[in-house]
């Protein structure tokens, strides 16, 4: 299947390890050139070097905290400056603290709305705009199954990705018109760093350890196994690419069938 993705300019938000940096890969590996946003520098260099087998001037990087609006405009502008106009964005910076309920605080849950929620829309707005001026444009949300299915350890982070759900399905209606798709893919469980914090979580809920939380949460999964990012990144490039040029506005569940619902 031809993806037409060679010479496009992708834009990744944390595209510095994980989720992300497994899209960078794949789509360097379609010959497309990548600007990676993150908030660590040390990361994004470490992300340049595992990405060195690729054309040096098909990589740009630029630090940047998107919890900030004027920062993630500023990243824009030099993503841009450096590589031209952004065709795909992929958001995949950002993720909420997950925290038993118990433990939860009113700044907990604005700190979720900042990490993830904000994060993503400091960048989908002016991006967006530039892709309806330029008559089209594609962007890929990487949220997350939370928004879906409430969990008691991860409830700012669920609120906050629901409202990106709502916001995908929203912005995909809004500049249909102008050429621009929207569209997400929610993972479950994968094996990323961020994984690590999550069953902690749980184990200190369910008062087990960290090994028996693991166990329990594969035994939860109908594939009998978690995700790897690079499974997440091939659908990332397939909603991105024009080989589903008539799909947009849908939220894609990836959680090996742990919650087998119609939506």
């Amino acid at each position: 299947m031809e993806l037409h993705l060679a010479d496009k300019h992708i834009l990744i938000t944390g595209g510095s390890k994980g989720i992300g940096l497994a899209c960078a890969q794949a789509f360097l590996a379609e010959g497309a050139r990548v600007s990676l946003v993150s908030r660590d520098a040390g990361n994004l260099a470490r992300a340049r070097a595992q990405l060195a087998g690729h054309a040096a001037d098909r990589v740009h990087t630029h630090a940047a905290d998107l919890r900030d609006g004027e920062a993630a405009q500023a990243a824009l502008e030099a993503c841009e400056a450096a590589l031209g106009p952004v065709q795909v964005l992929v958001n995949s910076a950002g993720a909420a603290r997950r925290t038993p309920a118990p433990e939860l605080t009113p700044q907990a849950w604005q700190d979720a709305m900042q990490a993830k929620y904000f994060s993503y829309i400091h960048m989908i707005d002016p991006t967006i705009k530039r892709m309806g001026q330029r008559g089209g444009g594609s962007i890929v949300n990487v949220i997350g199954n939370g928004g879906k299915v409430a969990s008691p350890i991860h409830l700012p982070g669920g609120a906050a990705n629901a409202a990106l759900m709502l916001a995908t399905a929203g912005l995909a209606a809004a500049y249909a018109g102008q050429g621009v798709r929207v569209n997400a893919v929610n993972p479950g469980l994968t094996l990323t760093d961020r994984l690590q914090e999550g069953l902690a979580a749980d184990a200190r809920l369910q008062g087990i350890g960290a090994d028996e939380a693991m166990q329990r949460a594969v035994a939860r999964i109908p594939l009998g196994r978690m995700a790897v990012p690079e499974e997440i990144a091939r659908a990332v490039l397939f909603l991105a690419s024009d080989a589903a040029s008539y799909i947009t506005g849908v939220n894609i569940t990836m959680d090996g069938a742990a919650t087998p619902i119609v939506v």
